[in-house]
C-alpha cells in the first residue's frame, strides 16, 4: 500500500512539471538586474542606457527593474574587463563599445579597420544586414545576446599644434589612443606617436601639454570634455567607428519568459534607435556641432575623399594584418554587403 502510494505521488509530480514546466527550472526574476555603462549619465550613450532600463520597467508593469551603472562602477575601471564580467553573469546587462569588448571577441575589430566605412549609412547597413547577424551569433557563442546597435560615433582627431590635412602634418604628433592595438598599429603607420593611457590621465596630459592629441567621436567625448579649450584643431576624417552593444547575459536572458523577452527587444528597439540618432545629431544631418566647435575657436578640418584615400593607403598594411585577426570571411562578407 506504501508502495503505491509513494508511485502515485511520483507520478503526480511528474505529471505537473509536464503541465507546468516552469515549476521545474525557472528562476526567480531579480529584484534589481545591473546595466554597465562605461560613461556617465549624460550625453546620448549615458542617456540611451536609461532610455531602455526606464521603458522595460514601465512596459513590464515594474516587474523587471534595470539599474544603470555609470562611469564603470562595474569593472573598477578597466573596460576590456566589461565583457567577460557580463558573460560571467557579475553584470546582467551592458550598453558597451565593440573597441572595449573587441579585446575578448577579435571579431569587433572589424569596426575598428582604419578608413573601412565611410559614412553611418554603410555601418547600418553591416550591422543590420548578414554580417551583423553572424557578429550576434559570435556573442551569443560567448554568452552574450545582443538586443540591439547603438552608436557612439566616428572617431575624429584634435590636437593642440597645428592642422592636419596630410599625413605628413601626423609625424611625431604624441597622439593619445584606446588601448586597443589596432588603434596603436593605425597611428604608427601613419608616422604619430601613439600613446595608451587611461582618459583621466589624458585630460591631465592635454592641459599640461606633455600629450599633443587625441581621437574620439564629437558628442560623446569632443564637446562634453570641452576639449576645444585645451586643442585648437579637429580633422574630421571618419577614420574609424565605434558602434555600441546593448548585450544581456545569456543565462538572463533564457530565464524570462516569451512575453517578456518580447518587452526587453521592444525597449532595446526603441531605446537604441533614440539613441543612435542622438549620437549623429550635428554631424551627417546638420553641421550644428562643427558649428560650435568654430565659434569655440577651433580650426575645423573636414576631409575629401580623395585626401582621406592618402591616408587609407598607408594603413594598407594595418588592414592586411588586421584582416587575418578578424577572419577573413567576415572581412568579406561585409566588403560584399558594402558594395
Amino acid at each position: 500500500m506504501l508502495k503505491n502510494r509513494l508511485w502515485l505521488i511520483s507520478l503526480l509530480l511528474a505529471s505537473s512539471f509536464l503541465t507546468f514546466p516552469f515549476l521545474a527550472c525557472s528562476t526567480p526574476y531579480k529584484s534589481e538586474y545591473k546595466l554597465s555603462v562605461v560613461v556617465g549619465p549624460k550625453g546620448p550613450w549615458g542617456e540611451g542606457a536609461s532610455k531602455f532600463a526606464d521603458l522595460v520597467r514601465k512596459k513590464s508593469g515594474e516587474r523587471i527593474n534595470i539599474k544603470c551603472y555609470f562611469s564603470g562602477q562595474l569593472f573598477a575601471g578597466k573596460q576590456t574587463n566589461e565583457f567577460f564580467l557580463l558573460r560571467q553573469g557579475v553584470i546582467d546587462f551592458a550598453l558597451g563599445s565593440t573597441i572595449n569588448w573587441s579585446t575578448t571577441i577579435k571579431e569587433l575589430n572589424l569596426f575598428s579597420l582604419p578608413f573601412f566605412f565611410s559614412d553611418y549609412k554603410s555601418l547600418d547597413k553591416i550591422t543590420h544586414g548578414k554580417t551583423g547577424k553572424r557578429i550576434n551569433g559570435i556573442l551569443k557563442k560567448k554568452g552574450v545576446v545582443n538586443l540591439g546597435w547603438g552608436e557612439n560615433g566616428f572617431r575624429e582627431l584634435t590636437n593642440g599644434k597645428r592642422e592636419v590635412k596630410k599625413p605628413d602634418d601626423l609625424n611625431g604628433l604624441k597622439i593619445r589612443v584606446v588601448g586597443s592595438p589596432i588603434f596603436i598599429d593605425t597611428f604608427r603607420a601613419l608616422g604619430a606617436n601613439p600613446v595608451s593611457m587611461n582618459w583621466g590621465e589624458a585630460v591631465t596630459a592635454f592641459q599640461q601639454k606633455t600629450v599633443d592629441g587625441q581621437e574620439n567621436p564629437i558628442v560623446s567625448v569632443i564637446l562634453p570634455y570641452k576639449l576645444y579649450q585645451m586643442h585648437d584643431y579637429i580633422t574630421i576624417w571618419h577614420y574609424a567607428i565605434d558602434p555600441l552593444v546593448l548585450g544581456i547575459n545569456k543565462d538572463i536572458w533564457n530565464n524570462f519568459t516569451k512575453e517578456d523577452q518580447r518587452i526587453v527587444k521592444e525597449a532595446a528597439k526603441e531605446a537604441m534607435d533614440w539613441q543612435r540618432s542622438e549620437a549623429r545629431k550635428g554631424l551627417e544631418k546638420n553641421q550644428k556641432a562643427i558649428d560650435f566647435l568654430k565659434k569655440k575657436g577651433m580650426k575645423v578640418t573636414i576631409l575629401s575623399k580623395d585626401e582621406m584615400k592618402i591616408f587609407k593607403n598607408l594603413t594598407e598594411p594595418v588592414y592586411k594584418k588586421w584582416v587575418k585577426k578578424i577572419g577573413e570571411d567576415l572581412v568579406k562578407l561585409a566588403e560584399e554587403e558594402l558594395k
